[in-house]
């Protein structure tokens, strides 16, 4: 329904800033999840190696910044606010300060375009309780529709598909592989929303957009237990396979699963799935992400005049449609399985 909104709230992971902060950053997010200590530990070296630093918090301030001056522009002229679920600024800090500021109802923009627990239903949780928190003077928060089939997206990342394939040589570039990579989740959070499927769907678009049909949908970054069941395959156990099958000359990772560059990224993809090309001899080219491009900070205004106009239209390509706007209640449900302890 279309409503008055006074404030658009950015919801974001959220990342260190500082070596101090690392630990009790990744405490915030491992908090009640079965991962190994040691896997966390392994984790607080990547952000080490980086000065202990995610480049997530200051590429949220560049997305806001550009989001303001589009508003400035074209409208609607509203403040925009920013919480995290894991790291500063946090969310009950800014609902807070959003009471104090008198804003009555916000609608949230959250920086995932896919369907899952961890990109929506957790962040809708965190939200009621940040409010909770807060009290009475809490506003009311509303969410916009994911993105993934949205024509600017399709379109921003193609154009980004297109730009690392054109650094591949002619002559390779037909057959170069594309490998669409997101982060991996349990398969009992995948069997409870519809984040393979628009996974999937979004790759396809953007795969069809170029006109590069040698494609294949990837995961990384999994944490979870060995015995745990993940999402798979992992981008670099198909980077070996294509090798050994003499498949994969040339390799362009593109991350759709990210709307920015986060520490998965740079270390999952820049890092570790580079050298691993390097050392197999394989071109490797990674594609960018979103960011801050102008079309795709135009589609999040758009978004918002779409919840704000009665009969405004709801673009989407593809056969899937545009996501809801409200979530049905038990929309990407997921209740952690444990994995069955080994007898001795």
């Amino acid at each position: 329904m279309p409503g008055d909104y006074d404030a658009i709230l950015v919801v974001s992971f959220g990342g260190p800033e500082g070596p101090e902060d690392v630990l009790p950053f990744l405490e915030n997010v491992l908090r009640g999840k079965n991962v190994p200590r040691e896997r966390m530990m392994e984790v607080a070296e990547h952000y080490q190696s980086f000065g202990g630093v995610s480049p997530i918090n200051e590429q949220n301030r560049r997305l806001i910044a550009a989001l303001e001056e589009e508003l400035a522009r074209r409208g609607p002229k509203l403040p925009i606010y920013w919480g995290n679920r894991n790291w500063r600024p946090l969310l009950p800090d800014t609902l807070n300060r959003m009471a104090e500021d008198g804003v009555k109802r916000a609608i949230a923009f959250f920086t995932s375009a896919f369907s899952s627990y961890s990109g929506c239903r957790q962040y809708r949780e965190n939200i009621a309780e940040a409010q909770q928190t807060v009290g009475p003077d809490a506003p009311r928060v509303d969410k916009l529709r994911m993105f993934y089939n949205h024509p600017a997206f399709v379109e921003v990342n193609a154009e980004n598909l297109r730009a690392a394939l054109d650094r591949i040589p002619t002559d390779r570039r037909d057959d170069a592989l594309v490998l669409f990579s997101a982060h991996s989740i349990p398969m009992s959070m995948a069997d409870n929303c519809r984040y393979q499927q628009q996974l999937a769907e979004s790759s396809r678009l953007v795969a069809e957009a170029v006109g590069h049909p040698k494609y294949e949908l990837v995961y990384q970054s999994r944490s979870g237990p060995p015995q745990q069941p993940w999402l798979e395959p992992d981008v670099c156990d198909v980077i070996e396979e294509r090798h050994s099958e003499g498949t994969a000359a040339d390799v362009v990772v593109l991350p759709i699963g990210f709307v920015s560059d986060h520490m998965e990224v740079i270390y999952d993809l820049d890092t570790e799935a580079k050298e691993l090309c390097e050392r197999l001899g394989i071109g490797f080219q990674r594609a960018a992400t979103v960011g801050v491009h102008p079309k795709f900070v135009g589609m999040i205004r758009d978004l918002v005049v779409e919840r704000t106009t009665d009969g405004a239209a709801r673009p989407a390509l593809g056969d899937l449609g545009p996501s809801h706007d409200v979530c049905p209640v038990d929309c990407c449900t997921y209740t952690p399985r444990r994995p069955p302890v080994a007898k001795s």
